[in-house]
């Protein structure tokens, strides 16, 4: 078992204020995997007060010594690819097999992606007598989930670096490992003190402080929707930029003229990545009734194609839930369901054979499904697939848009055009069509409940920007 005993704050490795700490625990095996500390007031106090000492030699560095050092951090983040892959099988179950291509890649690829970027602060735009003028937003406390916790810390902290912020982060106690080998990297290659903070400890606990701090400028949150109301009501009192990405209860609308082979398969396939931990995730299927009945027969014949079971074996493509009480909360959805009338077509509340220990759920369809049931308006954040039936493409889209979240959306149609078509009347922050999947290049957040705010593409830099107009004398 790893023991990880120093925060890291102000560029050194230092102990926490108080002597608790954190047991992590491997959801496969159920035993614990590592241990850090568990930071206080005092400690978060200290990390925003040397991220605040920073900020000034930061925000007035050049373009290309940011862009340099961002870099240098993605050429070593590739040589420990299989120390960030081994946190994210050992914390959080993702099988081995994904965890590259899930959480790592898209991660180092963003650093360059913004390192490319970092020029535009320096971006200025006349007219007659105004000048406007782009500089850093300046402290920002990031709190992380644990579904996807490196590739997310990366989509804030990428645009933050190259937009000259200085920062301070709290991992999911989940899955902290990951944050505590950005540590070491960037003390290796030199990042300036202070930039980088990592704090480790109770979202519950230290959140609240990191929100509501007078010298934070900035705060970005992913999780619930329901933590983060509690996020911006800490940060209202002193008015700082709220950025936040919240619950989704994400439909795929397919049409009676969709290849619906590939369709349902994309759809199911979608749900039950990362074990159906994604907020994006399609989890309401659409189908027009007159092909309803084939799409569940495909919809069930591929989720018996996933392996579920050891995250370490290369053969696995499904993994144990991220902890027992995230199982928990699954298996209750699931009960909901069958409790409501959902017809239950495959998975259920068992563990899946020879899987006793360990937060493993089945792969599990329910059909029959109707818009009021609540495994079809809540967020069950698991590898469960509603299926629902539609009359016509007008009822299609409004069954996708009556929901309180508006985070994503998907159209599989006979051609682009029809599918462009219909995505344009969906409420949603991204939309793919046709079997698309997210890209860095794309802005991503939410309409409604499902937040403010956007990370990565070109408006995941803005999000760190504040426009200053210089307004000279007129003519």
């Amino acid at each position: 078992m790893k023991s990880i005993e120093s925060l890291y704050i102000g560029g050194r490795w230092c102990p926490a204020n108080s002597s608790e700490t954190i047991t992590v625990i491997n959801p496969a095996t159920e035993q614990p995997c590592a241990t850090i500390p568990k930071a206080n007031e005092q400690d978060v106090i200290r990390a925003i007060e040397a991220a605040r000492a920073a900020f000034d030699d930061w925000a007035a560095s050049s373009a290309e010594t940011r862009a340099a050092l961002m870099l240098a951090t993605a050429d070593e983040m590739q040589a420990r690819y299989d120390d960030l892959v081994d946190a994210h099988v050992s914390s959080m179950g993702c099988p081995v097999s994904l965890a590259g291509y899930l959480h790592i890649d898209a991660a180092i690829e963003g650093l360059r992606y913004y390192a490319a970027r970092a020029a535009r602060m320096d971006e200025i735009s006349e007219q007659e007598n105004v000048t406007v003028i782009k500089e850093p937003i300046g402290v920002c406390a990031f709190i992380n989930p644990w579904n996807y916790p490196l590739h997310q810390l990366m989509g804030k902290l990428a645009p933050a670096l190259a937009a000259g912020c200085t920062i301070v982060t709290k991992p999911a106690e989940q899955t902290p490992l990951q944050d505590f080998i950005m540590a070491e990297i960037f003390d290796k290659v030199g990042l300036p003190a202070g930039v980088f903070n990592l704090v480790s400890g109770s979202g519950r606990e230290i959140g609240p402080l990191m929100s509501g701090h007078p010298q934070v400028d900035m705060v970005s949150f992913t999780g619930s929707t329901a933590a983060g109301i509690q996020v911006a009501l800490s940060a209202a009192d002193t008015v700082k930029r709220v950025c936040q990405e919240l619950g989704g209860k994400s439909p795929l609308i397919i049409t009676e003229d969709a290849d619906l082979e590939a369709a349902v398969r994309y759809g199911v396939a979608d749900v039950m990545a990362n074990t159906g931990q994604t907020c994006n995730a399609l989890t309401r299927m659409l189908v027009p009734a007159s092909r309803y009945n084939e799409a569940v027969d495909i919809a069930v014949a591929a989720a018996a194609e996933q392996r579920v079971g050891d995250p370490r074996d290369p053969e696995v493509t499904m993994g144990p839930m991220a902890s027992n009480r995230q199982r928990e909360t699954v298996i209750g959805y699931i009960e909901q369901g069958i409790k409501e009338g959902a017809r239950l077509v495959c998975g259920g509340t068992q563990a899946p054979s020879g899987l006793e220990q360990g937060a493993y759920v089945q792969p599990t369809i329910f059909a029959d499904v109707t818009p009021d049931m609540t495994i079809a308006r809540e967020e069950i954040f698991g590898p469960v697939l509603c299926m629902i039936s539609y009359d016509d493409p007008e009822d299609a889209i409004a069954i996708a848009n009556d929901s309180i979240y508006g985070l994503a959306a998907g159209v599989y149609a006979k051609d682009q055009a029809s599918a462009m078509a219909i995505a344009r009347r969906l409420k949603a922050g991204q939309c793919y069509t046709q079997g698309g999947y997210f890209t860095i290049k794309a802005p991503f957040g939410g309409y409604k409940q499902s937040g403010n705010g956007r990370e990565w593409g070109e408006h995941g830099l803005d999000e760190f920007i504040e426009t200053k107009a210089i307004i000279g004398p007129s003519d």
